[in-house]
């Protein structure tokens, strides 16, 4: 328990850290549009998104490996 506390505590303390060193506003541009934020929300929007896009592809694909369900167990008799 002790371990897991102190882990929260450093990996808080890191990203406080990242956030005050990367306060610069920046200028998005993408397809016309314009957004003005802060260097550390972008970084955090971009991970945020990859991280979601990652868990669906992987659900998506262990969705598609599935084997089929076996038709015997269901009643029915393959000729």
């Amino acid at each position: 328990m002790q371990l897991k506390l102190v882990l929260v505590l450093v990996l808080a303390c890191l990203a406080v850290l990242f956030v005050v060193q990367n306060v610069t506003l920046v200028e998005v541009r993408f397809l016309g549009w314009s957004v003005t934020m802060t260097l550390s929300l972008l970084i955090f929007l971009l991970f945020a998104t990859g991280v979601i896009t990652g868990s669906l592809l992987q659900s998506y694909w262990r969705y598609r490996r599935k084997p089929p369900p076996d038709t015997e167990r269901m009643g029915e008799r393959q000729p």
